[in-house]
């Protein structure tokens, strides 16, 4: 499992790279910027320095880690009003957080607002329609992508890939998580268009054999993405 996990997760990172345009004038934000490492990755591909890069984490150690960078980072929880001005962005990433929030409403509609009119969004999430997840709940078991909804432990699947381990803490749990078709819908219900979507990791194929079967039916991949715009 943790192998399969590492492929899908090395294969979906390399197609939100191969989603960003360089643009030396663009302003990015990383929503849940983390430490910033992955967000420098962003900002090499995005061609911007340091100083065009904004973030918000929710965890103070991780956002002042990001600040290291040279990051505007706003130790800010996404559950509420972002501190960005409306249209200023270029572009938004979000990578592995809509599944932390329970307002996915406001949470795209902020990402709306925060937005210039020729700017692009990037969501990327773990499919709830997943092969692996949809196995699990045949069988009887908790989905892999909602075993952390607890404090105590990972819930109600033994084979989850980190069972055993200590949760995180709140702020990594899962609320819920979408599938490829909601997620669209959801982007689609707040007046944004979609640019493209797709799916990476196909449990439980790795490698080649698993890319190419992600890219055929993307509905049953392991993690998905969309790119998103303000309608014109």
């Amino acid at each position: 499992m943790e192998r399969l996990w590492a492929d899908a997760e090395a294969a979906y990172r390399a197609k939100i790279l191969d989603s960003v345009q360089p643009d030396p004038s663009a302003v990015l934000l990383d929503v849940g910027c983390d430490d910033g490492s992955w967000t420098d990755e962003v900002r090499r591909r995005l061609d911007i320095p340091p100083e065009q890069v904004h973030g918000l984490e929710i965890v103070p150690e991780r956002a002042e880690l990001a600040r290291a960078r040279g990051f505007d980072v706003h130790t800010s929880d996404v559950e509420g009003a972002w501190p960005v001005a409306d249209g200023s962005v270029d572009l938004v990433h979000a990578n592995q957080v809509i599944e932390h929030v329970k307002r996915v409403d406001h949470f795209v509609a902020e990402l709306k607002r925060v937005l210039a009119a020729e700017g692009r969004a990037i969501v990327c999430t773990e499919n709830l329609a997943s092969w692996h997840n949809v196995a699990a709940l045949a069988l009887g078991y908790q989905p892999f992508s909602l075993t952390n909804i607890s404090n105590l432990r990972p819930i109600g699947n033994g084979f989850a890939l980190h069972a055993g381990e200590p949760p995180g803490g709140e702020s990594l749990q899962h609320v819920q998580v979408l599938t490829l078709s909601g997620l669209r819908d959801l982007f689609l219900a707040h007046g944004l268009a979609i640019e493209s979507s797709w799916g990476r990791g196909y449990h439980p194929f790795p490698g080649r054999l698993g890319r190419r079967l992600a890219e055929v039916d993307p509905r049953h991949a392991h993690f998905i993405g969309i790119v998103v715009r303000p309608c014109s």
